[in-house]
């Protein structure tokens, strides 16, 4: 499955398809800070959507929701320690 937009990614049904579809949209190790905030904020809502339909791995995908807004958490916390600079 060849998956090119988030909206894409919110149509996968399995958590491994979730695994997949994420993969595919991950930004570039050299990505703005936004991006990389952005890319898991939205990673967890696919994952959020998988639990609900892949029962089976529901816990596992709550796992993944939950790194995954800590990730997006970190990253707007280095945004804005970027933008205020050092204390």
């Amino acid at each position: 499955m060849r998956v090119t937009t988030w909206s894409q990614a919110m149509g996968v049904r399995t958590l491994r398809d979730a695994h997949e579809a994420v993969r595919q949209l991950r930004p570039a190790p050299d990505a703005p800070l936004r991006d990389w905030r952005d890319f898991h904020e939205r990673s967890a809502a696919v994952y959020t959507q998988v639990a609900d339909v892949d029962r089976g791995h529901h816990h596992e995908a709550l796992y993944w929701v939950n790194r995954d807004t800590e990730r997006a958490h970190d990253f707007a916390q280095l945004i804005d320690r970027a933008i205020r600079g050092p204390r």
